[in-house]
């Protein structure tokens, strides 16, 4: 990477990581996703059960086929190839109960607001209250520097990719743009924004150096 590049991704990385500790939220900061992946699989202790939430960023790190080799560690993967759609499902609600959550962020902002947008809600919804710790792999293409264009970089880009990634029939994968559609299919139904928590550095969001997921 580019020296510019790799000075100015450490240095917004730490104005972050203070932000989120103001919110009682934990942050760190690795400089590649080969180190990024080595430092999440620390986080995960032998006998921990994990809940697997969509996520392009994980799945490129090679952080799922590494706990895969580990038989002490249980995965919750509603993403099994195979599955009905009733036993993801049933999946995606046995997850709330897990040890550890690991996922990543639509968006995060420089004073450390995360800002995520879902078709269904499982993972809004376990990020905010369910399993007992939630580890987020966050490139720093995904930093924005306030709410307002956090929201548009979601809507407007994250949104429309992962819609066209999915195959949905909706008006974006047509043309790439949102346009606030009603489609049945539409995977952008429910926001959340979090702005701290009551329990202190149940969020560890992992910053990573290198431009990863949507």
């Amino acid at each position: 990477m580019d020296k510019n590049q790799a000075s100015w991704n450490q240095k917004v990385a730490q104005e972050v990581i203070e932000n989120l500790e103001k919110r009682r939220m934990a942050g760190s900061y690795a400089e590649t996703c080969a180190k990024a992946l080595e430092e999440v699989l620390s986080m995960v202790p032998d006998g921990a059960t994990v809940y697997r939430c969509g996520s392009i960023s994980t799945t490129a790190i090679g952080l799922w086929k590494r706990l895969s080799d580990r038989p002490q560690v249980k995965v919750i993967d509603p993403y099994l190839p195979g599955l009905t759609r009733e036993q993801s499902l049933a999946l995606r609600h046995q997850g709330f109960g897990a040890d550890i959550m690991i996922a990543s962020c639509n968006a995060i902002t420089l004073d450390g607001r995360l800002i995520n947008l879902d078709g269904l809600g499982n993972r809004c919804a376990a990020l905010m209250f369910g399993p007992q710790k939630v580890i987020l792999v966050v490139g720093m293409n995904k930093v924005c520097p306030d709410l307002d264009s956090a929201i548009s970089r979601v809507k407007h880009y994250a949104a429309p990719v992962n819609a066209i990634r999915l195959g949905v029939e909706t008006a974006c994968t047509h043309d790439g743009l949102c346009r606030d559609c009603r489609s049945p299919h539409r995977i952008c139904n429910m926001w959340s924004i979090i702005e701290g928590h009551q329990v202190q550095d149940r969020i560890h969001v992992k910053l990573v150096g290198e431009n990863l997921g949507y």
